[in-house]
Order: C-alpha cells, then structure tokens, then sequence
C-alpha cells in the first residue's frame, strides 16, 4: 500500500488506568463513572470497592471494563440504569488527571518510533507510517510493545491506507488487537459490518439509513449515489458513496492546533442560584482555573471566553465575550466569564456549568496579563426574581 495509516485506540483506557491502581479488581465488572474526588469516601481502609447498586444519582457511565460490558453496559448510561443491569459490578468515579498522565505517557512511547502522529483524544491517535521503512506489522507490534512497557496498558492498533478504514479496524479485533488491511480486503472485513462503524454516521442517520432498507456498509455501497443525494443532500450523500467504498484522502495532521479549549460538569442535583450559590462559586472558579491551566500546558492564549448553562428542563444556553486583548490567566477568564454569566436569565435551576475559550493564539503575545487567580471571588448573580 502507498499511505500506511495506522489508527492507536487504547483498550477501556479509563478503566485500565484503574485497574493498575487496583490489580485486585481485574477479572471483575468495574464501572467508572462520577468525580474523582469521591474516591476516599468509596472505599473503606479494607478496599471493599462501592458497588452500583448503592449509587444513588444521575451520574453517567465513562466507560466500563470488557467484563462490565458483557452484561450491556456502555459509555453515556446512566449509572442508575447500569445498576438494573449488573447490581454488584464495582463502581469507581473518574480520576482524569492520572488519565491525562497516562494519555501523556502513551504518545510519548509512540512518537520515539513514528513521529508522524495526530493527536485526536486523550487514548487514540492516528500515525502516519508511510516513511517508516519498516514492515508495516513489526512496526505496528514494536508501537505496541513501546506503548506496554511506558505505561503497562494495552492497544489495539487498525493499519490501513487511510484514516477511515483504520478507525473501524482498530475496533475489530479488541482488546490488545492489531489489524492490516489492504483496499482488496474491503469487501470480506468491511461490508458486513453495519454502517453505524463509519465514523461519521451517527445515529439519526443511522437511522434513516435502516428506514431506508440499508443496515449494512455492504447495502450501502450498492445505494446509488444519486439515490443517497436526494435523502441526505449533494455533500452528505456524496460522502456516504465515498467512505462505502473505503476512499478517504484525508492527510494525518500533526501540527494542528486547537481550535478552542473547554471544562464543563454536570451537578448531582440541579443547583439553586441563590441557596447553592457558593457551590456554584467554587465550580465556576475551577473551571476557569482548569481551562487555564489547560491554555498554560498548550502555550495557548484566548481571545474569546464562553459560558453553558443547561437548565432543570434539559434548556441550554450560551453567551460569549470577546477581549480587546489575548488572556491566559484563571482570573481574567473568569471575569469575563462572569460577565457573560450576566446576560443569561438564572430564574430555574441548573444542572450544568461550562467554560470555553477559542480565538486561540500563542501565549507568547500575551498582553495585559492580570496574574493567577489568588483567591476564590464570590459569585456575582444578577437579581433572579
């Protein structure tokens, strides 16, 4: 093959980060899900791990390890509906600091054998092969014995000639799989499989896809183009003909820089403006401190700060600001947060709070700068009726 694409998934990478914390839960149906800072209160000085059973909340899953799985838990349940399905699976909340670190020490093993890399979530990365004079699978299992013995997590590794098929193979032979295919291999490996494994197809038109009598990558490559143009549009349908027949041109990116920077968190309970107002206070701060730390980590400033608030009834809004000059400091970010805060009606409750900064430029041209955020300001709210 001319482009050697190869797509690195880490296996459950979340619950494998616990799992090296807590060898004694391997084996075992483990959930994570929640705050990291309720580790302490969840487990006992004997290591009797919480179980989901006693989880009371709208927490959601994050993911689960292959064991929890079996019994059809997946990323995005609600833990409550994941307890119905396996009452004494472990329940661990999330630590993403240690997976930011493991996110961190996995790249690293990679890029000293193939520098090409892009960057495209804290546990996969797409890399480019191409140059390596290696053979493609020894290269492939050198990748994945560096990734091991950096971090003692496995992969699963999909080598294709593009980003698209490599992305679907490299979910097919999980955990700690490695899969080579060629162009001549998508009719026996990849038109069975059903259309929702193309990154990119996503539920509504997964959808009307099977509305339409096609489940299949198999059906869909024998749709007629125009037929799938006048269902889903000149662009879309047109994309859809492409990708059932394997072809994606895209390059792998390795200089790409973000285009914005964000932290949200979804309360246990819809929380009140005014009666749970130093809660919100303490959120809001750390968020801001956390996007702020995240700029400091990219060599990033921002131009443009936003706010989310999702209401009690699932209502969300946004507003934005834009300062006359690049910022990179926790609180300059959160007083322009704060200022945005200001032009949304807080009359309802809230079920989630988020910070986002883009217009994203190098720190190096920082102006104005008014320092790190000493200390926690209380939060302005405007009259809530």
């Amino acid at each position: 093959m001319c482009r050697r694409i190869a797509h690195l998934d880490m296996d459950a990478f979340y619950a494998s980060v616990e799992l090296l914390r807590c060898p004694e839960l391997r084996g075992l149906p483990v959930v994570i899900g929640g705050r990291g800072e309720w580790r302490e209160a969840l487990e006992d000085v004997r290591h009797r791990f919480a179980r989901l059973r006693d989880y009371a909340g709208r927490g959601v899953v994050t993911t689960a390890t292959y064991e929890a799985r079996g019994f059809g838990i997946s990323s995005g349940m609600g833990l409550m509906k994941a307890a119905q399905l396996a009452p004494d699976a472990i329940l661990l909340p999330a630590d993403f600091r240690a997976y930011r670190h493991y996110s961190r020490l996995f790249k690293a093993a990679v890029a000293s054998i193939a520098p090409h890399i892009e960057d495209h979530g804290i546990d996969e990365i797409y890399i480019d092969l191409s140059g390596l004079p290696e053979d493609t699978a020894a290269v492939a299992r050198r990748i994945k014995q560096a990734v091991w013995e950096r971090t003692g997590l496995s992969c699963s590794i999909g080598v294709t000639p593009n980003k698209l098929l490599s992305k679907i193979c490299s979910d097919l032979e999980k955990p700690d799989g490695l899969t080579i295919l060629s162009i001549a291999d998508i009719p026996a490996r990849i038109w069975p499989l059903p259309v929702s494994k193309i990154n990119g197809i996503g539920p509504k038109a997964n959808h009307k896809l099977g509305a339409l009598g096609i489940t299949t990558i198999a059906e869909l490559s024998r749709a007629d183009i125009g037929f799938l143009q006048m269902h889903f549009g000149r662009s879309y349908g047109c994309w859809l003909h492409e990708v059932s027949h394997g072809i994606d041109n895209r390059p792998v990116i390795t200089d790409a820089a973000p285009k914005s920077i964000s932290r949200e968190t979804t309360f246990e309970r819809d929380l009140h403006v005014r009666h749970d107002r130093q809660t919100l206070s303490e959120v809001f701060t750390s968020l801001c401190k956390g996007v702020a730390q995240d700029l400091l980590r990219g060599g990033y400033a921002c131009r443009t700060i936003s706010i989310k608030l999702r209401y009690e009834d699932f209502r969300t809004v946004t507003r934005d600001t834009t300062l006359s000059f690049p910022a990179a400091d926790a609180a300059a970010i959160r007083r322009a947060a704060e200022a945005c805060l200001r032009r949304v009606p807080l009359q309802k409750r809230l079920r989630l709070l988020g910070v986002r900064v883009s217009s994203l430029s190098s720190s190096g041209i920082l102006q104005g700068a008014s320092g790190p955020c000493q200390k926690e300001l209380p939060l302005t709210v405007p009259d809530a009726g």
